[in-house]
């Protein structure tokens, strides 16, 4: 039996002139559905809609039907929608009340008045099932953004909802994090519940749900098989994208049916060596961490001008602590960070941590300002594909919007050494593919640049080198087609397909 209906249903938020979700009439059956598309196409809207956040919460108007678990939205308060729908936010802190991992996770059932002994059980199957029982008694305070996430993954399937909607969950999640709730998603569905995905990072995904509905401009399709969808897909897995370019048929979902399609390549030109500038930041044996504990020990690093430095390795080994200790917003247990002149930008996780102007465009133009820089606002509006968000509050974007509207806020001006934790969170292909651009518009300008990522698609286009950390030290993993190809764990999945490179599909297509 469905337990979504949805019949012509319409919704605009307060002040909004566009529907968010225009005109949608669909039933989502048990199992896994997968919600694609581009950012701000109203992804994020419709799965609100499935617990009552629309209308009831955000507020604006609403027209046509609305069906979950038996209930009529729109005449349902949120509090009781809760009880059958587990849902999970794209930005999981704004939904945090205790302090503690293990009374966040227990929260719902301590609402519902479920008896302690049940209640430890639940809480201990939610922490084993998303692999974060070591975190039980870590304030969340200390946890890494994908940390967080799948606390928030388990505080929502604590109740064992029938109904489970997850907005981005594997956006900040390293492989093996993001495969964890992959496997939980399909275990759920497997068990008969409803579950409802928005996704941008499809590659572990498409393959392996049951239907894919994709919205445009506030529409949604017919749910359609994924091998039916992949082709029109805005934001598709790598294999695909290479399949749709070469007229593969039937289209690969999967580096393993991509394989007997894989062309020969040419021999690669050589590639020119790069002009680096000096030293323009250094990490002297740092030991750096939380409340005099270290989370990293005996770091030594450093990156020139004119280079792209990109961190990968598991959530929670501190890609994020030493980023904090190198813009100086961690002070070191030991050792020394050295920078050289000129401003540092920072981009955290939290776009709302350095947005708080009423509009995009003035967000921009305070960093101008405070600069001095001759450079035009709308750059970066244009680059970045925010022109016309400009005299939008940040606040009202959806997380894709918000996070390319912090990156511009933070990078106008041309700093001389820009650091980013995470800039693709939530972004589409579009979105990342303009991020990617504008970090090597800096590059060229003789800017240094760090990031951290577990997007290896984003770091196969950007990274001069790669850098892992993982348990509180530092690996040199090399250029991109060594560290993203073959046997690599951030392997991209053209990178599957070629041993030592390409790990691109412009560098496939290009040496075909």
């Amino acid at each position: 039996m469905s337990l979504v209906e949805l019949d012509h249903l319409t919704y605009a938020y307060p002040a909004a002139q566009a529907p968010a979700l225009r005109d949608i009439t669909a039933v989502l059956e048990p199992g896994l559905t997968l919600l694609a598309g581009a950012s701000g196409s109203g992804k994020s809207s419709l799965l609100r809609l499935l617990d009552g956040l629309v209308p009831h919460f955000h507020g604006g108007r609403i027209a046509g039907r609305a069906q979950v678990a038996g209930h009529d939205v729109l005449r349902t308060p949120t509090r009781a929608l809760a009880r059958h729908v587990g849902f999970v936010f794209q930005d999981p802190e704004r939904s945090f009340v205790y302090g503690t991992v293990e009374r966040e996770v227990a929260f719902a059932l301590e609402n519902t008045a479920v008896a302690p002994a049940e209640m430890h059980r639940r809480v201990d199957e939610a922490l084993e099932r998303l692999a974060i029982g070591g975190l039980r008694q870590r304030r969340i305070g200390t946890l890494s953004g994908g940390e967080r996430q799948r606390v928030a993954i388990a505080a929502a399937l604590v109740l064992r909802p029938a109904i489970l909607a997850l907005d981005e969950p594997t956006s900040q999640l390293d492989p093996v994090g993001a495969a964890a709730v992959v496997e939980a998603c399909l275990e759920l569905a497997a068990a008969g519940l409803t579950i409802v995905v928005a996704e941008h990072r499809l590659e572990r995904l498409l393959p392996r749900v049951d239907r894919v509905i994709v919205m445009a401009g506030g529409r949604a399709s017919e749910p359609r098989s994924p091998r039916a969808v992949a082709p029109c897909l805005p934001s598709p897995p790598e294999v695909v994208e290479l399949g749709v370019a070469c007229a593969w048929n039937p289209l690969p979902l999967t580096v393993a049916e991509a394989r007997a399609w894989a062309p020969r390549l040419r021999a690669r030109e050589p590639r020119p060596l790069a002009t680096l500038g000096p030293i323009a930041w250094e990490l002297r044996d740092l030991a750096v961490g939380h409340a005099g504990r270290p989370v990293l020990e005996r770091v030594t690093l450093a990156g020139r001008a004119g280079e792209v430095v990109v961190l990968m390795g598991p959530n929670g080994h501190g890609k994020t602590t030493l980023l904090r200790a190198l813009v100086g917003l961690s002070e070191p247990l030991a050792g020394q960070v050295e920078r050289s002149g000129g401003r540092v930008a920072f981009v955290p996780q939290n776009p709302g941590a350095i947005l708080y102007r009423a509009s995009v465009a003035a967000e921009i133009a305070l960093t101008l300002a405070r600069t001095g820089s001759g450079e035009p606002a709308v750059l970066l509006l244009d680059e970045l594909g925010l022109r016309h968000l400009a005299d939008r509050d940040p606040r009202d974007l959806s997380a894709g919007e918000r996070q390319r509207a912090a990156i511009a806020a933070a990078l106008a001006g041309s700093p001389a050494l820009a650091v980013l934790d995470e800039p693709t969170r939530g972004m589409d292909r579009a979105a990342r593919d303009a991020i990617g651009a504008v970090i090597r518009r800096l590059r060229a300008q003789g800017a240094a640049i760090v990031v951290s990522t577990h997007d290896s698609t984003l770091a196969a286009t950007v990274a001069d080198r790669l850098v892992e950390v993982r348990e509180g030290r530092v690996v040199e993993l090399g250029p991109p087609e060594q560290a993203l190809s073959d046997g690599s764990a951030y392997a991209t999945q053209i990178g599957q397909l070629y041993a030592g490179g390409p790990v691109t599909v412009a560098e496939v297509l290009a040496r075909r």
